[in-house]
């Protein structure tokens, strides 16, 4: 096959807005799925050409895609290309398997919305955007992409707009992750103005060399940091993703999967080498990763909207990534973002599909769905097993390995990503429990104030997805069991305690995480479930903490109400004012004081004397002749 084929897994999905756009538009009135159609297609071929990709350098062999010239600008060519090495096909496997995931599930949860087809054009622009930042050989493109993929997902959070809550969700998401684009802005002009490329080739050789080094190389890599740490909602930057829960679910999983908050663990994988030569911003991102993960888990302790659980998962695990990275190196933290596109993705859809059968996502008025969704309560089982790191599903091989590599280069880290264990297996049973347990509380009340009484089963267009991830949520950890992840990304063999089925058991760290896993289960259970321990009552043991959690520990408020209104607006508002008084009243002030001052001069030269009028004249006209023979 063509190597410049490679170009078409980026550009199908492209071609598939255009044909929704441009093509099927008069179509679509009376055939809305054509619009599902297309891109399900689109991604088809994306997928299979992703495929081949990865066979082909499994085999041994590089692909090697000649650049394009894009533009000549005051002698500096601008080349567009795509580099295509593991980690570039890993993530298209994730990007495209999972995307077409979201698109199949998608044609039975957006059936009958008046955005039909809006929402798959933009799903293909969001899929292009995802693909191409993976593909792009410079940080120049990346970053054209990287903010392709923030409009994108500004656009599908706020898809139902004519909702407040939607709406300003967009905005937040649109806004917060402005300020982490503008340390990676400066990280990439920094860089240029240093080595005079944006080439990612050779960036890497630059700080492998040691031609790029010291405070110029930190700050370079501190600022693609802050880049990543707000499209992959790290500490302090968090906020905008668990209120991106306002768009339809599948964008939810999809943006939680694998594209955009998978987009800054990318990047810090993808300029690792920056990072690996520079101790200061790679104990930077541990740190981050550390305090992320323990922080979201322990406010998807308390929340009871199923999304906003999920939400906050997510936060957790992409601190769990950012932690492997920084310890682990890139096959550490990108094993873990591969294992987790599968369950986060499977467990997003479970929770669209109980949101189909009971219109909320209040977990407070589900209960009882084990009996009326029972493949949905099994892969959603199986995706919060995973989640949980319980053996010998995916989510174990990976998080254990983050565990042993933060153990070995950041222990104080490390006991704060175990305990994120036991909050992660809690919280997520606490879900299961109180989804699919007990009896039926009756669902969203309709406008009557009527509940539902017969929740049923999601149609087999959005259950056949969640089984296909569910199959991959137990395997994909089995890549690395020999060690060959690692080896295709080229780190030699991966950690011994690791390498075989049942090898983990002869060290105590697994037992230990899995012990920890077991006791958050069942806690959850004898709180949820078999009501040993009164939830309400440990709540008001703990209340502090409770209140603590239940606030997102006061971030929204510190953001939105002191240093945006009060600080931000309100020294504008200062500013203004005394603009106001200083410059505008100061020159009507002014300018009246011109007028009163002239005036009064003026008013004692008009005395009505036509004889001094006439010496005015002559002294003007002497002037004139002495200038003229004079000057």
């Amino acid at each position: 096959m063509p190597y410049q084929l490679t170009w078409l897994i980026f550009l199908l999905p492209i071609i598939s807005f255009l044909i929704i756009v441009f093509v099927l538009r008069p179509f679509l009135r009376s055939q809305p799925r054509l619009a599902g159609y297309t891109i399900i297609t689109a991604l088809s071929g994306s997928l299979i050409l992703s495929v081949w990709a990865f066979m082909t350098l499994l085999s041994g062999q590089e692909i090697n895609v000649p650049d394009v010239k894009w533009a000549v600008l005051d002698g500096l060519t601008i080349h567009l290309g795509l580099l295509v090495d593991p980690l570039t096909v890993v993530m298209l496997l994730v990007v495209t398997t999972v995307s077409l995931m979201v698109q199949i599930y998608s044609q039975g949860y957006m059936h009958g919305d008046a955005g039909y087809h809006r929402y798959f054009a933009w799903m293909s622009i969001f899929t292009f955007a995802m693909l191409g930042l993976v593909l792009a050989d410079s940080l120049l493109f990346m970053f054209v992409f990287w903010e392709m993929v923030g409009l994108c997902s500004y656009l599908l959070i706020g898809f139902w707009f004519h909702k407040p809550s939607a709406a300003n969700a967009a905005k937040k998401a649109f806004i917060v992750t402005r300020f982490g684009d503008f340390g990676f802005l400066a990280g990439i002009l920094l860089l240029y103005t240093n080595t005079g490329t944006f080439d990612i080739l050779q960036l890497h050789a630059l700080a492998v060399s040691g031609a790029l080094a010291g405070t110029v190389l930190t700050w370079a890599a501190i600022g693609l940091f802050a880049g990543a740490a707000g499209k992959s909602a790290q500490f302090p930057l968090h906020v905008w993703l668990p209120d991106a829960m306002e768009g339809p679910t599948p964008v939810s999983a999809l943006i939680h999967a694998a594209t955009m908050v998978a987009a800054g663990v990318f990047l810090v994988a993808r300029m690792y080498p920056l990072f690996e030569h520079s101790a200061q911003a790679l104990n930077t991102v541990a740190v981050i990763g550390g305090i992320t993960a323990i922080f979201a888990a322990s406010i998807g302790l308390v929340m009871t909207d199923i999304k906003r659980v999920l939400a906050y998962s997510t936060i957790s695990q992409l601190g769990y990534m950012m932690l492997g990275l920084a310890t682990g190196g890139v096959a550490v933290g990108i094993f873990h973002l591969f294992n987790h596109a599968f369950f986060k993705a499977l467990l997003f859809m479970g929770s669209g599909s109980v949101n189909h059968a009971t219109g909320t996502f209040d977990m407070r008025l589900m209960g009882g769905l084990k009996k009326y969704m029972p493949r949905t309560y099994f892969t959603f089982v199986i995706g919060s097993l995973s989640l949980a790191g319980i053996w010998p599903l995916a989510g174990f091989w990976s998080k254990d390995e983050i565990l042993i590599t933060s153990l070995e280069h950041q222990p104080l880290l490390f006991w704060l990503a175990l305990i994120t264990v036991f909050m992660t297996a809690f919280y997520m049973f606490r879900a299961v429990f109180l989804t699919f347990g007990g009896e039926y509380r009756g669902g969203a009340p309709s406008e009557h104030g009527e509940h539902s009484a017969h929740p049923h089963e999601s149609p087999g267009v959005m259950v056949q997805p969640m089984i296909f991830l569910a199959l991959l949520a137990v395997l994909s950890g089995l890549w690395n069991v020999t060690g060959s992840f690692a080896a295709f990304m080229g780190h030699g063999e991966t950690h011994g305690f690791l390498t075989g089925l049942f090898h983990p058991f002869t060290q105590l760290l697994p037992w230990l995480s899995l012990l920890l896993a077991g006791a958050g289960i069942f806690l959850a259970y004898a709180m949820y479930s078999k009501k040993w321990l009164s939830a309400e009552k440990f709540g008001a043991v703990f209340q502090p903490f409770y209140k603590l959690f239940a606030h997102k520990y006061f971030f929204d408020e510190l953001y939105e109400n002191i240093i945006v209104r009060k600080i931000l607006l309100g020294g504008l508002f200062a500013v203004f004012q005394l603009f106001d008084k200083y410059v505008v009243d100061g020159a009507v002030n002014g300018a009246a004081g011109v007028v009163r001052v002239g005036g009064g001069v003026l008013r004692r030269v008009q005395t009505g004397q036509l004889q001094l009028y006439g010496l005015f004249m002559a002294l003007g006209i002497v002037a004139i002749v002495l200038a003229k023979y004079f000057l």
